[in-house]
């Protein structure tokens, strides 16, 4: 009869769930796995309700309260929806302190998985053997990028995937397109805490791929009047979830995502989506070479209320790339959507869960103005 098992990979611990419930586990334990055992101990002995934090990407950090109930029915969708099984391996090398990694556990213990637990890292597949075989992976884009670029002998480990989710953060093209190179499937999550992990999927690999999102069986979903998302879901028990993400709703169960509501630039009177510039920037930097991470945000402005603004993380760059900067936005951007001024930031801050801290960034640059800034219009 298949049992759930948990790997604890930095102590070489394998761990069965009687021995977890009954707290029966080494003293040499980091901290890191004992806070993993601590909620997985928790769980199987009933616990009702958990507390976890939002990851602040786009506000203050909060805490939300989860019920048992909530999370054992999202485990199941996620379950149903890539057909995990019992007795299918997984690894869980995403922060358990947020929603990602805690789910990664409950669906170990309700669909019965082997678990292996590490800490999270940049490349979480740099201590096992290009032999190892997991069913079901879990990354943020980072990790997959560099276990690409990084790791290319461990390739071999995510092509025998059953399924490999992918979320956190927002998925630049160019590693959607050095995703082609994976044959098992690899699926891009919508989700957050309050909505108790994804609530659907959209295809990146094979002749599946699409460019939109599928929600999980169970989900219902219909926009409010500023085409944000509004969410129904068993594991919201039954409440309401508004978001502030602006999708274009394509059937009653498929919809793209556009950008965020709060990423909405008020420039000279013309609404300009942040994510839709980012798009165009990211698309020429991959012509020029540039590796820089950057984003697109508005900053006031003493006549059109907001400027567009281009944050480049690192130091400036050179003259020529700029000039062919402006070039390729001039072609494919309206007046008012292209950058009036590029800022540098030698390092951007980060949330806890390694995605840009944008707040932080903007108010850091707003506080220490620098020399760096280089005005478009004057290019």
């Amino acid at each position: 009869m298949t049992a759930f098992t948990l790997t604890l990979l930095s102590s070489g611990v394998t761990l069965t769930e009687s021995e977890i419930r009954y707290g029966n586990w080494p003293q040499h334990l980091n901290g890191y796995e004992r806070q993993a055992l601590l909620f997985c101990h928790d769980w199987l002995n009933g616990k009702e309700s958990f507390v976890l934090h939002t990851s602040g990407s786009t506000g203050i950090p909060k805490p939300i309260v989860l019920t048992r109930q909530q999370m054992a029915a999202s485990a199941r969708m996620t379950g149903k929806a890539l057909h995990l099984q019992a007795g299918d391996r997984a690894l869980v090398n995403l922060n358990v302190q947020y929603i990602a990694g805690i789910m990664m556990l409950v669906r170990g213990m309700e669909l019965t998985l082997e678990l292996t637990v590490t800490e999270p890292s940049a490349e979480p597949l740099s201590t096992f053997p290009a032999e190892t075989r997991f069913d079901f992976l879990s990354f943020v884009p980072l990790q997959l990028e560099r276990i690409l670029t990084a790791e290319p002998g461990k390739l071999d480990i995510l092509q025998h995937a059953k399924a490999i989710i992918i979320g956190g953060a927002p998925l630049i093209g160019t590693l959607e397109d050095a995703l082609q190179i994976i044959e098992a499937p690899v699926f891009q999550t919508y989700g957050m805490t309050e909505t108790v992990s994804h609530i659907a999927l959209r295809r990146l690999t094979g002749t599946k791929r699409t460019d939109y999102y599928a929600i999980l069986e169970g989900v219902q979903i219909e926009t409010d009047s500023r085409s944000c998302l509004v969410i129904r879901a068993p594991a919201l028990n039954d409440q309401v979830v508004v978001t502030n993400d602006v999708v274009e709703m394509l059937t009653a169960t498929t919809f793209r995502w556009l950008g965020r509501a709060d990423n909405i630039i008020n420039s000279g009177g013309i609404k300009v989506q942040a994510e839709k510039v980012e798009k165009v920037v990211e698309a020429a930097l991959q012509e020029l070479e540039v590796t820089n991470r950057f984003f697109v945000a508005g900053l006031p402005h003493p006549s059109l209320g907001e400027a567009v603004t281009l944050f480049v993380e690192g130091t400036s760059l050179k003259r020529e790339i700029e000039d062919r900067l402006r070039v390729e936005l001039n072609r494919q951007l309206s007046r008012y959507e292209i950058p009036k001024t590029i800022h540098y930031l030698v390092i951007f801050p980060q949330t806890p869960t390694g995605k840009i801290d944008r707040r932080a960034v903007v108010t850091s640059w707003q506080t220490n103005q620098t020399p760096t800034d280089k005005n478009l219009a004057d290019l």
